[in-house]
């Protein structure tokens, strides 16, 4: 009995300290030493330090890239103006003394300052609005149109287109021709139209009214061996019915109604150059003349009145 009573007991001694030495019971660690968490602190620092200077560096980075580009497009805009002077003008494209390696380089310089495009959204920027003048056009434009309308009815001896401008103000345009008879003779030749947006770039535009205005003769202009023909076609024209001479003087006006439309897209805004296309591709390079807001209202609505 005493041995049984022992061997339990150690039996039970054993199993309890087997136990014992196996699986130790939970103990609470200890608290975080006060190096250790300023070391944890300064780590968390210098990570918050390493990412600001990171961003920072980008950002400095980025500002030469915009600086650079904003460069490359002023120089890309000053070259192409030089190829139009170094062509001849809005008077030698118009009268086909331009030359086909100076077509090409134009062409070249206008591509290139498109790449450099700084308005994403033209067809809705402030900047489209104002009065532009006609520097290049090509073969299918609205322009070039105009122009084989003058010179194959009038020889270049005696007529001449000195220039070309469009108005454009609140989705309305007035394009405007103007032509020198004898050197003497200024006429005009507005057409009228409606622009739609189609899209970022795109834009329809549709002809609404087409006029030639009454002619304007310049006295002193005149040479001498026509102003007998002058004083007899002045009084002739006095001669005339009331309504005839009430619609020479106001103009003719031929409504179009919106039949004649045209695709076009913008591929080029800033405040002093828009670039144009058609659906076929051909360019057109205008500059500003003078923005929307300095024109007076008188001006605007005098310039753009449109029948709906």
């Amino acid at each position: 009995m005493a041995l049984i009573q022992h061997g339990s007991v150690s039996g039970t001694s054993a199993v309890r300290l087997s136990f014992s030495s196996s699986v130790s019971p939970p103990s609470s660690s200890p608290p975080p030493s006060r190096v250790s968490l300023q070391f944890q602190s300064e780590k968390k620092s210098c990570c918050r330090r390493m990412i600001c200077r990171a961003m920072v560096q980008d950002a400095v980075q980025g500002i030469p890239s915009v600086y650079a580009r904003e460069m490359e497009r002023l120089s890309a805009k000053e070259s192409l103006i030089l190829a139009f002077n170094d062509s001849g003008g809005f008077e030698a494209l118009v009268t086909g003394k331009i030359t086909d390696m100076q077509k090409i380089d134009v062409n070249e310089r206008i591509t290139t300052l498109e790449r450099l495009n700084p308005t994403p959204r033209p067809t809705t920027s402030p900047y489209l609005e104002g009065r532009w003048s006609f520097e290049w056009f090509g073969s299918n434009t609205p322009g070039s149109l105009a122009v084989r309308v003058i010179f194959e009815r009038f020889p270049s001896t005696l007529v001449s287109l000195s220039s070309m401008e469009i108005v454009i103000k609140d989705n309305n345009t007035m394009a405007t021709a103007n032509i020198k008879l004898l050197n003497s003779i200024e006429n005009k030749i507005i057409l009228s139209s409606k622009l739609t947006i189609e899209g970022p770039l795109r834009m329809k535009e549709e002809y609404l009214e087409g006029m030639l205005e009454s002619p304007t003769v310049i006295e002193e202009a005149v040479p001498d061996q026509l102003r007998g023909l002058l004083g007899q076609a002045s009084t002739t024209l006095q001669q005339l019915p009331e309504p005839i001479k009430d619609t020479l003087a106001n103009g003719l006006r031929i409504p179009l109604g919106g039949t004649y439309q045209r695709f076009f897209m913008i591929s080029y805004l800033d405040d002093e150059i828009l670039i144009v296309r058609d659906t076929a591709g051909v360019p057109e390079v205008l500059t500003r003349v003078e923005t929307s807001s300095s024109m007076s209202s008188s001006s605007v609505v005098e310039n753009l009145e449109y029948n709906s």
